[in-house]
C-alpha cells in the first residue's frame, strides 16, 4: 500500500509541476492591470455527503477608462468564453471545450471522452455586478449522485470601491458548488485533493492572474449586447460589498 501511495503522490507532484510551469509561461504577457489572488481561508472543502465546493477570487486593479470601457454584458459573455480558451492553453490543447447548441462539454482531445458536461450558461447582470453560471450535467469526473443535480461552475465579478480614483477595483470570484467528483470516498478522496482538486485551483489562479493583460477571447456565441438583454443578480447570491461610485 505504501508504494502505491507513493506513486500516486509522484503523481500529484508531477501533474502540480507541470501546471504551474505552464502557467508561468501564460502570465509573462504584457499587463494592463494588477491582480491579486484573495482566496478565502476555507477555499476548497469537502462535506459528509461528497460534495465538493471550492472558490478561487482575485482583486484586479484596473485602470478606470479601460474598466468602463469593458464592462458590459458582452464583456461578460467574452470572459466567459477567455475562460474555456485559458484551460485549452494551458493544457496545451489536451483539454479542449466542444460547443452544443444546449450546452458545453470539457474534453480530452475529442469526443467521446467528455470529462465535464455542462448545460449552457445563464447570464446576470447589473451596474456593479455580472455572473455566468454553468450547472453541470455529467461526465468522466462526476460522479452519478452529480448528474444533473445542483451542482454549478460560476465566474462572478464585481465592482468595487477604489482608494485611487483614476482605478478601479474588479473582484472576481470562480466557485465550483455541490461537484460531487467520481473520486469519492476513501484513498480516492486523498488522490482528488491531490491530484484534480490541486490542479484545478493552479489552472484557476493562472486563469484569475491571466485577466490582468485584459485580452478577453471573442465570444463564440454573441447573444449579449446590452444589459436590458440580462436579468439582474438573484438577492439570495452571496452579498457584496457595495459599488463603485
Amino acid at each position: 500500500m505504501s508504494a502505491f501511495v507513493a506513486i500516486l503522490a509522484g503523481i500529484a507532484a508531477a501533474a502540480t509541476a507541470w501546471f504551474a510551469g505552464v502557467r508561468r509561461i501564460l502570465n509573462r504577457s504584457k499587463q494592463v492591470a494588477r491582480a491579486v489572488i484573495v482566496d478565502p481561508d476555507e477555499h476548497t472543502t469537502i462535506d459528509a455527503d461528497g460534495a465538493v465546493r471550492s472558490i478561487q477570487a482575485a482583486d484586479l486593479t484596473v485602470p478606470i477608462d479601460v474598466l468602463d470601457g469593458i464592462w458590459s454584458p458582452e464583456s461578460l459573455e467574452r470572459l466567459a468564453r477567455t475562460y474555456w480558451r485559458f484551460l485549452s492553453r494551458c493544457t496545451l490543447g489536451l483539454i479542449q471545450v466542444r460547443y452544443r447548441e444546449d450546452g458545453r462539454d470539457v474534453v480530452f482531445l475529442a469526443r467521446p471522452f467528455v470529462l465535464l458536461s455542462f448545460h449552457k450558461p445563464e447570464y446576470e447582470m447589473r451596474a456593479d455586478r455580472g455572473i455566468v453560471r454553468w450547472r453541470i450535467a455529467r461526465g468522466v469526473l462526476v460522479a452519478r449522485k452529480g448528474h444533473d443535480a445542483d451542482g454549478y461552475l460560476e465566474i462572478d465579478v464585481t465592482r468595487r470601491r477604489c482608494d485611487d480614483p483614476a482605478f478601479g477595483l474588479v473582484h472576481v470570484e470562480v466557485e465550483v458548488a455541490n461537484f460531487y467528483p467520481s473520486l469519492a470516498s476513501g484513498i480516492a478522496t486523498w488522490f482528488y485533493t491531490n491530484t484534480q482538486s490541486r490542479i484545478h485551483v493552479i489552472v484557476t489562479h493562472g486563469f484569475l492572474r491571466s485577466l490582468a493583460r485584459g485580452d478577453l477571447a471573442e465570444s463564440r456565441v454573441g447573444a449579449l449586447r446590452s444589459i436590458e438583454d440580462v436579468p439582474d443578480p438573484r438577492p439570495e447570491r452571496r452579498a457584496q460589498e457595495p459599488a463603485a461610485s
